[in-house]
């Protein structure tokens, strides 16, 4: 897919990866809106050519219906928004639970849902959900962020062989840990020396460049595609490994 000229919604562009995302798109050249909960850090970035902004709280069913009516058709959609808690299980209350649903999966349904038909009617454009390796192999204490970006990328599977054919493409980003604010809001500050923290704008680069490509998945960083792949074919051995990590 050639960006250049091309409008894209870019959703959690605040901060992070949505952010980096909002940027690089715009230096290739694309018409972003770009949509999040902080509006001072959405003002400055709408100071950027091409980039025009709006906040928004996706959990809310009648600001997502007027970001829709405020972004119009586009061309790319980007589903970056989301959020976690690292809590046992039973710390994580009904409110938090059902935000997170909302944010992290119903939204980018009904994103998908309300813009895919305009692009198919168009022949062309593309769907990117930034999902998590959680999604995959499950992390011990964040059940709830789990299961919404597992949700995400089997939504993401489903609406690609949807759309086969059409001329719009379907990308899943599996980041890893990623050095934003997400784990001092989820409540646990990120403190393993491994896997490192990732930059943002990587994440950001190698996104855009998947939707160039029409590239279905890509891991950032590339070599956490083994313990998801060991996840599918040997889950009995990956069990044995992950539990022992989390032991230690």
């Amino acid at each position: 897919m050639d960006l250049t000229g091309r409008t894209a919604l870019v959703t959690g562009a605040s901060l992070g990866i949505g952010r980096a995302t909002a940027m690089a798109l715009a230096r290739r050249g694309v018409r972003v809106r770009a949509t999040g909960l902080e509006a001072e850090p959405l003002l400055e970035l709408a100071r950027l050519r091409g980039v025009a902004a709006l906040a928004a709280d996706l959990s809310d069913e009648r600001e997502l219906d007027e970001l829709l009516g405020w972004a119009g058709p586009v061309d790319l959609l980007v589903n970056v928004a989301g959020f976690g808690r690292s809590e046992p299980l039973e710390r994580i209350d009904r409110g938090e639970t059902l935000e997170m649903l909302a944010v992290n999966l119903v939204a980018p349904i009904r994103l998908t849902a309300a813009l895919a038909p305009g692009m198919v009617a168009r022949g062309r454009g593309h769907i990117v959900n930034v999902a998590s390796i959680a999604g995959s192999i499950g992390v011990a204490y964040e059940a709830v962020y789990s299961a919404t970006k597992g949700g995400l990328i089997a939504f993401s599977e489903s609406v690609r062989y949807e759309l086969a054919g059409t001329g719009v493409g379907v990308t899943v980003v599996f980041p890893a840990a990623v050095e934003t604010s997400f784990f001092a809001r989820a409540g646990r500050p990120y403190t393993r020396r491994f896997p490192r923290l990732v930059d943002p704008a990587r994440v950001a680069e190698t996104l855009v460049v998947a939707v160039e490509r029409n590239t279905p998945e890509v891991f950032v960083p590339r070599w956490t595609v083994v313990p998801v792949r060991l996840r599918g074919g040997l889950p009995g051995a990956f069990r044995r490994a992950a539990g022992h990590s989390m032991r230690e």
